[in-house]
């Protein structure tokens, strides 16, 4: 059924790149937003399965039901269920080294496929000595039996730059279908990184799940730089979501500057145009340069969406799969912080965004929208980042 008959959702469509060949260069050359409203009752029912979070950035979910869930200042806590009134209980963890500065802090949280037989599951967060800045970093933890603590197993992958201000230091972490670890990392700011394939700053990395190495297949894997051989995708500012589709396709999320959120399309050494240095000319972070420079880089991989002239701030992305979703089934759902929404994407089998459209239930309700996942039963779950009495939300249809 297409999009625009579905009850109570407005519709946008500021389409780029794939869908019109427009090469971003200017405002002039995109299409113009297209919205319209189909009024209609509401098709989505928004449960609070917890409240009294503080920028809770990540949830993972265990097998037994429970939840996982990292707030950005350095915090875990476990959900004793994952349906409404949850009970919440503090896990204690060695955190002390999390840098809880600006953007940065506890961030992305990933719970290992076969956490039944490890109990392990993995954080990205930035870190800390005595005080300073030194990286941003993968870590493994195993959760003991009763869920009351985490103990450190040991760093999975280290180096990842870091802003002392904590600025665009990503951190998402998701498994591909093929059972790769993929990391998306930030730019921290600074105007040289994200070209720069020696750094692990502005990339997607691809790694093994459980000892950090590259995988065999990388783009790079012949690189003598072993950093570079971590490397699937570069080019990139501040991606913040990462939603492998069934079949194989992986999208990712990113923050524009004022202008031009995307979503991108994963090809294995894609480059994705973010260049505030300007090939090295400019040595401030220059953000008035395209989202994705074609001019520069006539080959780089052109975003499948953006969102124009403005900016929704997205951050987390998930796909919402399986048959208790009717019509929403195969959509890829995004969170926004300065948009205050969820943004539902209609993907077609080549990976360009047929349609946009923004769910009322989800449309500044609920304030600024951080994580997704789809969680037990196949319901959506997002939490809010408004920095008191932040909530995790359940999403399923009526």
């Amino acid at each position: 059924m297409p999009m625009r008959r579905f009850a109570a959702i407005i519709l946008l469509l500021p389409l780029i790149g794939a869908l019109t060949g427009c090469t971003m260069a200017s405002s002039d050359d995109r299409p113009a937003p297209v919205s319209t409203a189909d009024p209609g009752p509401s098709t989505l029912r928004v449960e609070v399965v917890a409240a009294g979070l503080e920028h809770p950035w990540d949830i993972g979910f265990l097998p037994d039901g429970t939840a996982l869930v990292g707030q950005r200042p350095g915090r875990l806590a476990l959900l004793a269920d994952h349906r409404p009134g949850a009970l919440v209980r503090p896990v204690q963890a060695g955190l002390g080294d999390v840098l809880a500065e600006g953007e940065g802090g506890l961030m992305g949280l990933l719970v290992h496929p076969s956490f039944a037989d490890n109990r392990r599951f993995i954080t990205c967060q930035t870190h800390q000595e005595n005080g300073a800045a030194v990286d941003v970093r993968l870590i493994t933890w195993r959760l003991a039996e009763d869920g009351s603590r985490a103990d450190r197993v040991g760093d999975l992958l280290t180096g990842l730059p870091v802003n002392p201000s904590g600025r665009h230091s990503g951190c998402r972490l998701a498994v591909a279908e093929d059972g790769a670890l993929l990391v998306s990392t930030g730019d921290t700011a600074r105007p040289a990184i994200a070209q720069d394939r020696g750094s692990l700053g502005g990339k997607v990395l691809r790694m093994n799940i459980d000892t950090g190495a590259p995988l065999p297949d990388n783009p790079f894997i012949a690189s003598p730089n072993p950093r570079e051989r971590l490397l699937y995708t570069y080019g990139h500012r501040n991606p913040q979501g990462v939603a492998p589709r069934p079949g194989g396709q992986v999208f990712v999320a990113e923050h524009g500057p004022d202008v031009d959120d995307e979503i991108n399309l994963l090809r294995p050494g894609g480059n994705y145009g973010w260049d505030p240095s300007r090939g090295g000319a400019e040595h401030s972070y220059d953000e008035s340069v395209p989202m994705t420079d074609l001019h520069r880089f006539p080959d780089a991989a052109k975003a499948v969406w953006s969102s124009g002239d403005r900016t929704e701030a997205i951050s987390a992305a998930a796909f919402l799969t399986g048959s208790q979703w009717g019509r929403f089934d195969g959509m890829l759902a995004v969170t926004a912080l300065k948009g205050s929404k969820l943004l539902l994407f209609e993907v077609r089998p080549d990976g360009t965004i047929d349609e946009v459209a923004i769910p009322p239930e989800l449309n500044d309700t609920h304030g600024r929208l951080r994580a997704a996942r789809q969680g037990p039963g196949g319901a959506l779950y997002v939490t809010t980042s408004n920095g008191t009495d932040d909530k995790v939300l359940r999403i399923t249809t009526t």
